[in-house]
Formats: structure tokens, sequence, C-alpha cells
């Protein structure tokens, strides 16, 4: 479910091979088809871009918001800070939770921040908690997640921070026990004096605008090709399909397990794809599960922890997260109407 070389991928491009640039012409083409279509009477896509319309029309406070907000934290926050927090000791887990919570990349630019950290002193057991509670916790998405599921929303946010504090404690007593990889001198970086530095409110507003840009440029495409699947999805795929397949039964939680495993969407793709599975079914557990299990299961990331801090780490990344994915999943089922 996470694409990182796509997302993560800061090169400078040209304009036009840029995603945002690509998915929007896309998005055009399919627009102009449309017309084409209504010209001969035939109306096939009238209801995907109604639902379309109606997904923009809910969230587009949200995602506008939680690109501010993103880039706001980007330019006051000092990585240094992060790197500090996050090296020795049981606070350190708690404090990656809560910093996952502040990260405003996308699911895919969290990678590249939790592998850099690890590299700059956080422990293993902290970056893969940090890792856990970013993609679901982070504050840009949380802004997203309500605008979608309303209160609900909670429910998605602590859960997500729940797993990633109970596994990060885990991955702590593997890591001092040595059945995962820590690092490989059992030394971290000395803590570093952090400078909180104002720019002034004009360098602040042109930074956070230069941010929010840069930020909306990884995801908000990702937004888009979700919006536009869960369009097709939900105009298209026959109601009792999601009922049969994807109800609010084990079998229904294996079978969003094995989907969000497979499906390359961002995660702020996925949540508009997760909504209207909760919309065909009622199933929130399922829609719970769609949504987390991506980032515990996803090829691309674990060969990232693998080749980063190790493949005992990545491996207990799967058997320490899924379970307690499924089990809330399924308590969430029986919880949430």
């Amino acid at each position: 479910m996470e694409n990182t070389a796509s997302c993560c991928n800061h090169e400078k491009k040209p304009w036009y091979k840029e995603p945002l640039f690509l998915v929007l012409t896309v998005i055009a083409g399919l627009v102009g088809f449309h017309f084409v279509l209504l010209y001969f009477g035939i109306g096939i896509l009238t209801p995907v871009f109604a639902r379309f319309l109606g997904y923009l029309s809910l969230t587009w406070w949200a995602i506008l918001l939680g690109l501010l907000i993103g880039g706001l934290v980007d330019i006051l926050i000092p990585e240094q800070l992060m790197v500090n927090l996050l090296s020795r000791g049981k606070k350190s887990i708690f404090i990656a939770v809560l910093l996952g919570f502040l990260a405003s990349a996308c699911s895919h630019g969290i990678l590249a921040i939790a592998v850099s950290l690890y590299k700059k002193g956080a422990s293993s057991a902290a970056t893969l908690a940090f890792l856990l509670a970013a993609p679901w916790a982070n504050f840009a998405l949380t802004v997203l997640l309500f605008s979608l599921f309303g209160l609900n929303a909670l429910f998605i946010i602590f859960g997500a921070i729940i797993i990633a504090t109970i596994s990060g404690l885990i991955f702590q007593v593997l890591e001092q026990k040595g059945i995962i990889e820590g690092r490989k001198n059992n030394t971290v970086s000395e803590k570093q004096k952090v400078h909180f530095v104002w720019p002034g409110w004009k360098n602040t507003v042109k930074g956070v605008v230069l941010e929010s840009w840069m930020l909306s440029k990884m995801v908000v495409w990702w937004i888009l090709i979700g919006f536009l699947v869960a369009s097709f999805l939900g105009t298209y795929v026959p109601e009792d399909i999601f009922h049969q397949f994807f109800g609010p039964s084990i079998l229904g939680l294996l079978a969003t397990l094995i989907v969000a495993s497979i499906i390359e969407v961002c995660s702020e793709g996925s949540a508009p794809m997760a909504f209207e599975l909760f919309q065909r079914t009622g199933a929130f557990g399922n829609a719970f599960v769609f949504l987390q299990a991506g980032v515990v299961t996803d090829f691309t990331e674990i060969g990232i922890i693998a080749s980063n801090i190790g493949k005992k780490a990545a491996v207990a990344l799967i058997l320490v997260g899924t379970p307690q994915i499924l089990l809330l999943g399924y308590l969430l089922n029986r919880l949430v109407i």
C-alpha cells in the first residue's frame, strides 16, 4: 500500500512530469470524455463525478488546513529536537508516538523521515513506533479523517496510537533482548542543543506557503486518486459484493487485510476508499483494518525496514502489529454502528 519510490522522490522534475500534474491531466481527460458521452446521451460517468465532487465538497477545507498546519510544523519544529527525544528509555516510545502525530509528511514521506531519524540516533523501537503512529495519527491527516468519518475518526486515531504504543514497547523489549536488531554499536548520538529560531513573520509566511506547496505535491495527487477509485467502486461495484466479501465478519476482516496489503495507495488516498467501504458495508472495523494494515504489511515498507534496521525487525513489525489490528478491527465492528 505504500509506494515509497513514487512519493518520496524529491529530485526536481519538470512541472509536466509532476505526479500532481499527471493526475490532474487524467482527471481532466475523464471529464472531457464524460462531456463527449453526454453529447451522445450517455451518462454512464455522471454518478462517478457526482461522488467525486461530493468527496471534494466534503473535504476541501480539511485538505487545505492539513497542508497549512503541516507547513507550519515543518518550518517551526527543529528536526534535531525529534532526534534528541527518540534515542533511549521507555519515554522515547511515547514521545515517538506523539511526534508521529505531529509529523506532516505523507505516509510515504514518513518512511524517509523514520530512516533519517534512525540513522541520526533514534532507537529501533522508537523508529518503528514513530512509523506506526505517523501515517494515521499525524495531525494533517487527522483533519481529513474527521471530515470523512466525523467523530468516529477518533477510533481510528486512538486505535493507531494504541497499536503504535503497545508495539513500540514490545519492540523495545525485543531490542533489549537482542531478538530484533538494535543499533550496531550500543551507543547513540550525543544530544545536541536545539536552537529554536524565529524567522520573522514574513519568512514564516513564505516558508509555510512553500512547505505547504511541497507537501501538496506529495499528498494531494494521492487524495485525488483515492477519491477517483472510491467513486468508481461506489458506483459500479454491486453492494452485495461488498457485504459478501468485506462484511463485519472474521472472513471479511481477513479479506480486507489481504486487499490492504496489495493495493498500492498512499494513506491520504486510501482514507476515502476506507470511507466508501464503511458506507457500503457498515463495517467500521474493516475500514480501520484497511487503513492500518497497509502500514504494517506493505512490501515496500518491510523492505526498507529490513535494509536499514534489519530483517528481524521487519518480520517483528508484521507479527506484532497484525494481530493487534485484526483484534481492534473485530472490536470496532461491534462497537461502532
